[in-house]
């Protein structure tokens, strides 16, 4: 499948095994891969050779469809796969009609040169495969052709003109701030003090405060 209308020189379609990750996994997530997935397709190889662009520090983009068994969350097994390739994935991540895509920002174990040690994750919702909003702009670099990516999966193209590293430190920053809103919100809820409750509700406005300039983008 070429859902992103990729060159025919890219196209590899090569069955990957389940069992090729044996070694990265304990029994439990054996079962996982058994239980939640249908197949793995090595679909489309992006590199010098295949699509004529140079590069900085990504050197290839494999594209990797993933079909499940039922509608669930995969985030775990995608990480082994992520970490035992030493190459930037993008899974696209199918059930029936359906599809959501992941990849992530990595570089190499300092001492481990069989292992891949992920900054961050970059996942889009599920969407309607008929209605597919992602694209793979093959322009520049293999390199902004990653980011252009990423951006598109954070929604906010106001990040197109920072770096990656810049990229997921925000992204860092947003998950944060959501989970100490999260459990600000919660501890509002539960106060009976009323002076307590307005120190928290400060705290918690202040912190929304900053979300909001994040995703925004606002240096200012």
């Amino acid at each position: 499948m070429n859902y992103f209308n990729l060159p025919s020189r890219t196209v590899v379609n090569r069955v990957v095994p389940k069992n090729a990750f044996d070694s990265y996994i304990n029994t439990k997530q054996k079962k996982l891969f058994t239980d939640r997935i249908q197949r793995i397709t090595w679909t489309h190889k992006l590199s010098t050779e295949t699509i004529n662009l140079g590069f900085n520090e990504i050197q290839e983009i494999q594209l990797f469809r993933v079909e499940l068994k039922m509608k669930s969350d995969v985030s775990t097994l995608l990480e082994i796969i992520n970490k035992s390739i030493p190459y930037n994935i993008v899974f696209w991540v199918e059930y029936k009609k359906e599809f959501y895509i992941s990849t992530a920002s990595k570089h190499p174990h300092p001492t481990n040169d069989d292992i891949a040690v992920i900054d961050w994750t970059f996942s889009s919702d599920w969407e309607s495969i008929e209605n597919n909003p992602f694209k793979l702009n093959l322009s520049e670099s293999l390199d902004v052709v990653f980011k252009d990516l990423c951006v598109q999966l954070t929604d906010n193209p106001d990040l197109h003109d920072t770096g990656l590293t810049n990229i997921v430190v925000n992204q860092q920053e947003i998950h944060r701030l959501k989970n100490e809103i999260k459990k600000l919100s919660a501890s509002v809820a539960k106060s009976k003090q009323f002076n307590r409750k307005v120190e928290l509700n400060k705290k918690l406005n202040l912190k929304k405060k900053e979300l909001h300039k994040l995703m925004s983008n606002d240096e200012g």
